[in-house]
């Protein structure tokens, strides 16, 4: 029999680096039913016949986010042997409130102290055998990155779910409210439909509305529910909700002075000592901005610019040079020659050249992740968005994004008010993600090679559309409403560890790469055949060809941005496709095997068809327009409507139509 074990945490709390300690490799990603969240379970190393299932990051049971919704859905209706919550021990306090809600579903459950190590350095002392007997349960002190205590852990989850009694809740609440769950326990025991019954009466005084709906009580039986939340509520004061919230606080705030002795509780921590500076009103916003100049100045121009040099041998010297060899030495056709030379490996190579610069850049961004920072970010940007009708909920997804639109798009089912959620969804995608990284680098490299803002103005571009359309789609009647409100923890500032650093780096990069090696591969073959043969299929030259003829209608659209051959529209229509595909077409039209802001060749073609404002507006154009499909799939998905998602593309491409146009026509009237 497998024994299914939950893992259960607040988001920053160490669970997925936990998780993976206890899973290694041995990992099952999927999707929970009916939903696209994802799912994973892995076998525990060492334990054959148990399943850990990681179940996403929540504050609370309370059902108003889709993950808390499943987490939910999973703890009471499947049920699993033994829930392992793990506690992030430098925030205690905050993190026991879903501990209370644990306890009260008659499920063995076994807290994790994580961070111990943390919270020791610090001076601070936990005593788990006096937290183990206010909650009564099994207390484990760990450090999922130094790996400690997990063996400890696993073995006595398994043997407290062998041993596991259903017993009464261990937080109590005043008299008045545990006298009112009595009675709801009393009058809602036929309809509990297998849930625990001090959980059921908890949250119908709560007055839970899907729970309501999910039990079988008649319109009499919800009457005499809610006549007893009312007296309770009459007596107290205050609302049922808010009543059960300051209950459990107040149980928190008994079980944390009894168990926990603070070194330096009134002085301030070293968090709390950068947070003055980095989340200052005025200084706030520079140093962000600061610090994203810094990192994709090291990422583009000064470090990454050194890598460029091997993926040139590579692509150029070594794959290109020994394919065209071989191929020259087994009498291969001269046009499938040009076909592999020219279109896959000059395609694929154009945007593979870029991929040491990429990891540097994604490996910054994971360590300022890592380290606490980004989390900074969503707060300072939530006074900014509040002022034009979004919350900092709403840049959370937009951080996601920086790596690839598709997870940020999905990450925006966090936002509960679902106007709020299409919103987000919709403006995602103007942040540059690492698709467009290619492009961007491409052109300020030919173009703008001493100018290091051009990059980072990128990002503030993506930031200022968000801005502006918010503003504008607020006032329609779609969208017109209060922001949702915003509340985030801000984890504690810790050094990242490298290999948690260089695992997320490589998830990015490999995302990347992968799609180089399909969608890529599969569009530079079939652009190349576009541009070497005509309608009659005869190989010609390319301005000739089906891709220019093709190209030539559809030119005259970009030609007010700036844009208006062939060529640049076709890399335009293809990176529709795949944000990465505008490089591969310039790689296969010029037939480069690399690219290089040295290229001469590169930088003749290039030159010749843009001039720096038209440049820039290719790129605007490029950071604003619709997504690649796999994000347009996404859009569909969490939008649940092909509606909407038309509108979305609507709106996008035609912010980046007219934004380029802008910069087009006012630029070649002052340069």
């Amino acid at each position: 029999m497998t024994l299914k074990i939950a893992l259960i945490g607040n988001p920053n709390c160490g669970k997925t680096t936990m998780y993976n300690a206890l899973t290694g490799s041995t990992q099952y990603v999927g999707n929970w039913p009916g939903v696209t969240v994802e799912k994973k379970e892995g076998v525990i190393k060492d334990m054959k016949n148990a399943l850990l299932v990681d179940l996403p990051g929540i504050y609370s049971l309370s059902p108003y986010t889709l993950e808390e919704r499943i987490t939910r859905d999973y703890l009471t209706d499947d049920k699993p042997d033994a829930i392992i919550n793990i506690v992030d021990s430098t925030n205690i306090e905050r993190s026991l409130y879903l501990t209370t809600q644990l306890t009260e579903l008659n499920l063995p459950v076994v807290l994790a102290l994580n961070m111990t190590d943390v919270v020791e350095k610090a001076g601070d002392i936990i005593d788990a055998e006096k937290l183990s007997a206010e909650l009564d349960c099994p207390v484990v002190k760990t450090s999922a990155a130094e790996g400690m205590g997990l063996k400890e852990l696993l073995k006595k989850t398994v043997d407290f779910a062998s041993a596991y009694e259903a017993k009464k809740s261990p937080v109590t609440f005043c008299g008045s409210v545990e006298k009112a769950l009595l009675k709801i326990e009393a009058i809602a025991s036929k309809a509990a439909c297998g849930h625990s019954l001090r959980w059921t009466a908890v949250n119908l005084f709560s007055r839970d509305p899907v729970l309501r709906e999910h039990l079988p009580l008649d319109t009499m039986t919800l009457f005499e529910i809610d006549k007893v939340i009312c007296e309770c509520e009459k007596e107290l004061d205050d609302d049922s909700e808010s009543i059960i919230a300051n209950e459990r606080y107040g149980a928190i705030d008994k079980v944390v002075k009894k168990c926990v002795v603070r070194k330096n509780a009134a002085s301030l921590s070293s968090s709390d000592k950068i947070d003055r500076i980095v989340t200052n009103r005025l200084l706030g916003l520079p140093i962000f901005f600061l610090i994203m100049w810094a990192v994709y100045y090291i990422s583009i121009q000064t470090l990454g610019d050194y890598t460029i040099g091997w993926t040139e041998v590579l692509f150029g010297e070594i794959i290109g040079g020994n394919a065209s060899a071989w191929m020259e030495a087994n009498s291969v056709a001269p046009w499938l020659q040009s076909m592999v030379t020219d279109g896959v490996i000059g395609g694929v190579g154009a945007v593979m050249g870029f991929v040491p610069q990429l990891m540097i850049l994604f490996f910054f961004i994971s360590f300022l992740e890592d380290c606490g920072y980004m989390a900074r970010v969503a707060f300072i940007m939530d006074r900014i968005f509040r002022q034009f009708g979004l919350s900092g909920k709403s840049f959370i997804p937009m951080l996601v994004g920086t790596g690839c639109s598709v997870p940020g798009i999905m990450a925006s089912r966090t936002i509960e008010n679902d106007m709020d959620r299409k919103l987000t969804i919709m403006l995602t995608p103007f942040i540059p993600c690492g698709a467009k990284l290619p492009v961007f680098a491409l052109f300020a490299a030919t173009f703008f090679p001493t100018q290091s803002w051009i990059g980072p103005s990128m990002y503030i571009l993506g930031i200022s559309m968000v801005i502006i359309s918010g503003i504008i789609l607020k006032k329609t009647q779609l969208f017109m409403g209060e922001p949702a409100p915003f509340v985030m923890e801000l984890p504690s500032y810790r050094m990242p560890r490298g290999k948690s650093v260089l695992i997320h780096m490589w998830e990015r990069a490999k995302a990347f790469i992968i799609k180089a090696g399909t969608i890529i591969f599969l569009a530079a073959g079939l652009i190349w055949f576009l541009q070497a043969f005509n309608w009659s299929l005869k190989l010609v030259d390319a301005d000739k060809s089906i891709l220019a003829s093709l190209g030539g209608m559809i030119a005259p659209i970009f030609a007010p941005l700036g844009f208006g051959t062939w060529q640049s529209a076709m890399a335009v229509i293809t990176g529709f496709l795949a944000k990465e595909a505008v490089v591969a077409t310039y790689g296969v039209l010029f037939g480069l095997g690399e690219i290089s802001e040295e290229d001469p060749h590169l930088i003749s073609h290039i030159s010749q068809m843009f001039t720096p404002v038209s440049a820039y507006a290719f790129m605007v154009f490029t950071l604003l327009a619709s997504p690649c499909f796999a994000a347009l799939g996404a859009i569909k998905s969490e939008m649940g409507s092909w509606k909407w998602t038309l509108f979305a593309m609507a709106w996008q491409t035609g912010s980046a139509y007219i934004l380029a146009l802008l910069i087009y026509q006012i630029g070649i009237r002052i340069f």
